[in-house]
């Protein structure tokens, strides 16, 4: 009973989260400067009438809310508007059919195209994803065993360095270095025009293109991880438990993989979960430099189009991926840490 009440309540704080995130993602992107309907148009033919039909194809020509014209509290409205016929009740109702609306610059559902991006970036992020938190927890487990040694020095001096560089630096980089020493792809999926005989040699050309990218992202999460990871079994080989089974003559291989690793994973869950929950966030910079259609290159496309459908759909998709990463990891605690009560 204890245990549901437990989840329970950790469910239910995730849902008003939800919630508050929903409102908040609407009223977000409206006080952006600058009109929709005339961002990323360079066409000096385009009328005055052009843009009002533009603004009515996507509903902007509707009050924000009841009440008020716009977002600024200076410019009241009548109050005889439906409060049906506002755009954030449009919002809100699209969004409990699973409707985020059309793109304004390419009039494409937007589920759609978060759809197709959101594979590219599991594709770029999942795999380095993986190799950051291997080699980062490898490495913080080792330089915590070789403390205050030669190797030690070294770790720590490189995942400080890691984790402080500017990722699109790093990115920039490793992008001159890899495409000049290496003859590897500078931006991109696959290769423009290119025709592949067989499947096995397509995914090689998406794998040569997903190598500098993924080596970013490895290298950025990995000091990170790995100094998370040191810290925390320091922390461990320094309690009384470990200290005994030294005494009782255990193999240090033995107490770092039965006492050290166990209860040194527990900051890590969290720091893991919180990670992955950020993909899309983290992921914008390498993505932008490497010209990666993910998610985090549509976050800078929608940014700088006033796409206000697209940005709403990309910041939900970040909210809910980040709330619901945070109530795994607390539901991991209380399983892999029995001190944490459930009731």
């Amino acid at each position: 009973m204890r245990g549901y009440r437990y989840l329970l309540n950790k469910i239910a704080w995730a849902c008003l989260t939800v919630l508050f995130v929903i409102v908040l993602n609407f009223f977000l992107f409206r006080i952006l400067p600058g009109d929709p309907a005339r961002a990323g148009i360079r066409d000096p033919r385009m009328t005055v009438q052009a843009q009002e039909a533009i603004r009515v194809r996507f509903g902007l020509d509707k009050p924000v809310i009841n009440c008020f014209e716009s977002l600024n509290p200076l410019r009241l409205g009548k109050c005889g508007v439906n409060p049906l016929d506002t755009q954030f009740f449009i919002y809100i109702r699209n969004l409990f059919r699973g409707e985020l609306g059309f793109s304004y610059h390419t009039n494409r559902p937007v589920v759609d195209m978060i759809g197709e991006r959101l594979w590219n970036t599991i594709l770029l992020t999942g795999p380095a994803q993986i190799l950051s938190i291997v080699l980062g927890m490898g490495l913080g487990l080792l330089a915590a065993w070789k403390a205050h040694t030669a190797i030690d020095y070294a770790s720590l001096i490189g995942s400080l360095v890691a984790w402080s560089v500017p990722t699109f630096w790093l990115g920039i980089l490793l992008l001159f270095w890899g495409s000049s020493k290496l003859g590897l792809p500078i931006g991109g999926k696959m290769t423009a025009g290119a025709t592949y005989a067989s499947t096995a040699e397509q995914w090689l050309d998406v794998l040569r293109h997903m190598l500098l990218p993924t080596i970013t992202f490895t290298i950025v999460y990995m000091g990170e991880y790995m100094l998370y990871m040191r810290s925390a079994v320091l922390e461990v080989l320094a309690e009384d438990y470990t200290l005994t089974a030294k005494a009782k003559g255990l193999k240090t291989s033995r107490i770092l993989r039965v006492h050290a690793l166990p209860n040194a994973l527990l900051p890590m869950v969290t720091i893991i979960a919180l990670n992955l929950g950020f993909i899309v966030s983290g992921a914008i910079f390498i993505e932008t430099v490497f010209s990666w259609p993910g998610l985090g290159l549509a976050v800078y496309e929608a940014l700088n189009r006033r796409d206000y459908p697209m940005l709403q759909g990309l910041f939900l998709l970040l909210a809910l991926s980040v709330v619901l990463a945070n109530l795994v990891a607390e539901l991991l605690y209380s399983v892999l840490d029995p001190r944490i009560k459930t009731g």
